[in-house]
């Protein structure tokens, strides 16, 4: 069922919510031009928000109402800050609320699936004399062996109707903790490939040997990232990573510059795959 549906284009806004695993974001969007009025963020991810849960000892069946308590805080936080009252309107939920650990969980959507969102699963819940808005909870994607959730509804953001031709083939990178590769094809997302880029280099930045020989800086040193970049094309990431330790060892560059070039080679690895796409590609 099209997300569409859901709005009545005779309200002036409605609430959009990117519920991740590490982070809560909630967007005051105004209608018909889709302008963002105001932004909430925090770090009440889902992870954190399904551990407290757990401490509460609470039923399966008080799992939806204490997320759901949690969001009505966001909301009026929005609602004092633009001095509206916001009860009533809608609010469109991706991302890891539909997961096993978030508010609900409903099953991932089999690829391919339509551009314009209309075959992807989601819920509906009407509002309550405790919750004044109603809530569209839009589920996650999956392949033979790999997920997302949240990504699939930021591509059919993406895709613009108007200017974009649909037929032609794209690879669309959502750059990350876990990056996404999405290609799509005759207006369908037909595949997608997850990397651990983010996670890697966080891992391998504060808590590997590596750690002791980079240090964040407050700039870009692009020469040094264009060198990890170079070093990833056609090498060994396990070598060239090893080579930040030995940089470092024998002074042959500062933790900044390692910074810089250890960011690249995760990055170098990761981009080794677009030299095999055909078509346009999208960051």
């Amino acid at each position: 069922m099209t997300v569409y549906f859901f709005i009545n284009l005779s309200m002036q806004y409605f609430l959009s919510c990117d519920w991740g695993t590490s982070n809560f974001r909630l967007r005051l969007v105004s209608i018909p031009n889709l302008e963002i009025v105001r932004e909430e963020i925090s770090e009440q991810g889902v992870a954190m928000i399904f551990e407290r849960w757990q401490e509460t000892k609470q039923g399966e069946e008080k799992r939806f109402e204490f997320y759901r308590n949690i969001l009505k805080k966001h909301v009026s936080t929005i609602g004092k800050k633009v001095n509206l009252n916001l009860d009533n309107c809608v609010i469109i939920i991706s991302g890891m609320a539909s997961s096993s650990i978030g508010m609900i969980n409903l099953p991932y959507k089999h690829i391919p699936f339509l551009l314009d969102g209309s075959d992807l699963i989601t819920k509906y819940f009407n509002s309550t004399d405790e919750f004044k808005n109603d809530i569209l909870i839009i589920s996650g994607a999956q392949s033979e062996d790999d997920v997302m959730r949240g990504e699939e509804t930021q591509l059919i953001g993406c895709i613009d109707y108007e200017s974009e031709d649909c037929g032609d083939d794209k690879l669309f990178i959502h750059p990350g903790t876990h990056s996404k590769h999405m290609y799509v094809q005759n207006g369908k997302l037909t595949a997608f490939k997850t990397f651990m880029t983010g996670e890697f280099f966080k891992l391998l930045s504060e808590d590997s040997i590596l750690s002791n020989s980079v240090e964040k800086g407050e700039n870009i040193i692009a020469a040094e990232f264009e060198k990890g970049v170079k070093e990833a094309d056609g090498g060994n990431i396990l070598n060239a990573a090893f080579k930040v330790r030995t940089n470092d060892l024998f002074h042959k560059t500062d933790k900044e510059k390692n910074y810089q070039y250890l960011s690249g080679v995760i990055i170098g690895t990761e981009l080794q795959e677009i030299s095999k796409t055909e078509g346009s590609v999208f960051l």
